[in-house]
């Protein structure tokens, strides 16, 4: 293995341990967080014109992905949404997933808070769709934690969580009517989603007839679909079709979604090679990723190329490829393709951080300092970002600013005795009063407060 690969290697490997340790990780069910820009932007624009209806402060509200592939959405006291990845699956156009999306925010504006914060922190761990996580632990000779971590977290049903009353679900699903109709959308999509709510249900009825006591929390769909009919058939917007832009968008987040989270044999029956829309590409191409066929992977990348050159996401994903595969030299260009484009968006300057650093030339840190520093910036709960940002700082010497990024990226992952340490150590170097000085002894004091908490509850 080259140089370049070696220090690849020990970064994604390093990252990979201070997030969880393989084996604990292989045997948790929780659901994970999935992070990925293009999917992201998506989210939030098909929620702003709905995030205005219902009223709430579009800075504090965030839909978040999850990787259940169960049918299922929540919502949290933080003005947090989570939204299952089945729930984008299962969604045949953007207006169903407006609709979920709308009912959760009817949640939040009439303050139903049905996940506790201890609830919340069960979605703590969090993935990229970049997979850099999953791949170190393949190279890492741990190809079965690999995969556990790829798919990690799908098995259990963010539903389990979720007891609202019927009186609330029902507050909900009228006033998400009234969110579309005021952003001039249709509800016919939250009509349609019934069906596949009614669907869910039946998985969840046991044998003997009887029903699940989630269900019996929530108003059978047949019976809220009834119910709602009538008013969303009225809006003057009922007859309104999806935008078709955004329709092409929501498929290829689905074949991105479907080449990361399921199994590849099952993504290529799903998208085979006679399908040559920008989803299939997708799903082939982290199918073929995933399998080790980085030939293949390549070639659907190039295929997305030759349609749009200039797209960032594209040029992620071949960035992407090259990088884990040991090609962190040709990652550059699409990479900085994709960083432009983006305007620089946070994980994808992360990325590139990553193989300017995996490139092992000294000309490079420089550059890999300035992406990095603007990543964090942006997106200050990217582990991957900090821990790169750490290695510059700690290639230069500069141990007390790597301190305080090993820090950040231990107070991010909840690891407060080491959180705690590192923000000390930086402490030692920092200039007193600057910024970076405050920031560490904010880490240092809150991480100790955690440590002492727990250890009086003992």
């Amino acid at each position: 293995m080259s140089t370049s690969r070696n220090l690849c290697a020990i970064i994604l490997s390093a990252v990979l341990v201070t997030q969880l340790s393989p084996p604990a990780r292989a045997q948790s069910s929780d659901p994970e967080v999935l992070r990925d820009t293009e999917t992201e932007a998506f989210l939030d624009e098909i929620s702003a014109p709905l995030i205005k209806a219902a009223g709430l402060d579009a800075s504090k509200v965030k839909v978040i992905l999850v990787s259940d592939r169960e049918i299922n959405a929540g919502a949290s006291a933080g003005q947090l949404v989570f939204v299952n990845a089945g729930t984008v699956f299962a969604a045949d156009n953007v207006l169903e997933l407006q609709g979920v999306i709308a009912h959760e925010f009817g949640h939040l504006a009439g303050g139903h808070a049905p996940l506790t914060q201890d609830h919340v922190r069960k979605f703590g761990r969090v993935s990229l769709l970049s997979l850099l996580a999953g791949v170190a632990a393949v190279a890492a000779g741990s190809p079965g934690a690999g995969m556990a971590i790829l798919g990690g977290g799908q098995q259990l049903a963010m539903g389990k969580y979720l007891a609202f009353s019927r009186a609330q679900e029902a507050s909900a699903d009228a006033a998400a009517v009234t969110y579309l109709r005021t952003a001039h959308l249709s509800g016919s999509g939250m009509l349609s989603f019934f069906g596949k709510l009614r669907n869910q249900e039946y998985r969840y009825t046991p044998a003997s007839g009887g029903v699940d006591p989630y269900l019996q929390d929530h108003p059978m769909s047949a019976d809220r679909q009834a119910t709602l009919e009538g008013d969303v058939k009225a809006s003057p917007y009922y007859t309104v079709p999806e935008n078709p832009q955004l329709h092409a968008r929501l498929m290829r987040i689905k074949g991105k979604l479907a080449g990361y989270l399921l199994d590849p044999q099952d993504t290529l029956r799903q998208y085979p090679e006679s399908d040559q829309s920008a989803g299939a590409h997708y799903a082939r191409a982290y199918a073929w990723h995933r399998a080790a066929y980085p030939d293949k992977a390549n070639a659907e990348a190039d295929a997305l190329l030759r349609t749009a050159p200039s797209d960032p996401y594209f040029n992620e994903l071949k960035g992407q490829i090259l990088l884990e595969n040991g090609h962190p030299a040709d990652a550059l260009a699409p990479l900085r393709v994709a960083v432009a484009q983006s305007h620089s968006a946070p994980l994808i300057s992360a990325m590139l951080g990553h193989a300017l650093i995996a490139t092992d030339d000294p000309s490079h840190f420089a550059e890999a300092e300035r992406v990095l520093k603007v990543s964090v910036d942006k997106d200050r709960e990217d582990p991957l970002a900090w821990y790169a940002l750490g290695v510059v700082y700690a290639q230069r010497g500069d141990e007390a600013h790597a301190a305080l990024a090993t820090a950040e990226r231990y107070a991010m992952n909840g690891n407060d005795q080491l959180a705690r340490s590192n923000a000390e150590t930086a402490l030692i170097g920092l200039k007193m009063g600057t910024p970076e000085y405050l920031r560490a002894e904010d880490i240092a004091v809150t991480s100790r407060n955690n440590l002492d908490a727990r250890e009086r509850r003992r």
